[in-house]
């Protein structure tokens, strides 16, 4: 017999387990423990797969079936996954200059459908980052959070499209921002991203099992898809320069 926390061999019986099974004692350290735990840590292996699974369309459940964990650690793990990541887009630096920001809103909801959540999001038209985001009700405050979001070069110089919604009138400047139709083409990579969105995040289908039933667990999967994507833009932009790769990852 050895101690698990210090590897000494001095051990004794310490007693029963409220399953019943022997519990021992470390003479050294004092470490208690049984012979072929239930629960054991989870390894590297296992929390990166349950990270990559995390990016893609699966529920909570399918992720637990097929990484062999329980219900009650993958929920445990993924409430403190969702807490850490950090609620600012991560963009590449750009010089003041000819920029082009397309934004729309995206309907969602926590626990029912009359939990209204939209998400509102802005991307940049030449590099197809996202470059702000911000998950709140369809009112002029919510569009004002999208507005600050996004990094200072943007708000000061940027051509900024949207749709007719009148929230965005009374935040963008005038002379930068143009209210346009889907029929124009200049908010096409916006809608595409939103077909993604709804295409790699299970809580964001509009007729799902899916949904969340926290509100920050619903912001922190809709942030950490946001890095994962704005890390394969970048990357893609550094192998294969100005390149059409929207359609290619996504």
């Amino acid at each position: 017999m050895t101690c698990p926390t210090c590897g000494s061999h001095d051990i004794s019986k310490n007693g029963t387990t409220r399953r019943g099974k022997q519990n021992y004692k470390c003479r050294d350290c004092n470490r208690q423990f049984v012979e072929d735990p239930q629960w054991k840590p989870k390894g590297k292996d296992t929390r990166a797969f349950v990270d990559l699974l995390l990016l893609e369309k699966i529920p909570l459940a399918g992720i637990a079936r097929a990484t062999g964990v329980s219900d009650s650690w993958l929920q445990t793990y993924v409430n403190a996954c969702y807490e850490a990541v950090p609620k600012v887009a991560e963009v590449t630096p750009k010089a003041q200059g000819k920029l082009k920001v397309q934004m729309d809103e995206l309907w969602s909801f926590v626990d029912h459908k009359g939990n209204k959540q939209w998400v509102w999001v802005a991307i940049d038209a030449d590099t197809r980052e996202i470059i702000g985001c911000h998950i709140g009700d369809r009112s002029r405050e919510s569009a004002i959070a999208l507005w600050q979001s996004i990094p200072a070069v943007y708000r000061q110089c940027a051509k900024v499209y949207t749709d007719y919604w009148e929230a965005y009138v009374t935040v963008i400047p005038s002379k930068r921002h143009a209210a346009v139709g889907k029929e124009s083409g200049l908010t096409n990579y916006i809608e595409r991203l939103n077909n993604t969105l709804r295409q790699r995040i299970a809580r964001l289908v509009r007729k799902t099992l899916s949904f969340s039933k926290k509100l920050e667990n619903h912001i922190g999967a809709i942030w950490l898809f946001i890095h994962d994507y704005n890390r394969h833009v970048r990357e893609n932009l550094a192998e294969r320069g100005e390149v059409d790769f929207f359609s290619v990852l996504y």
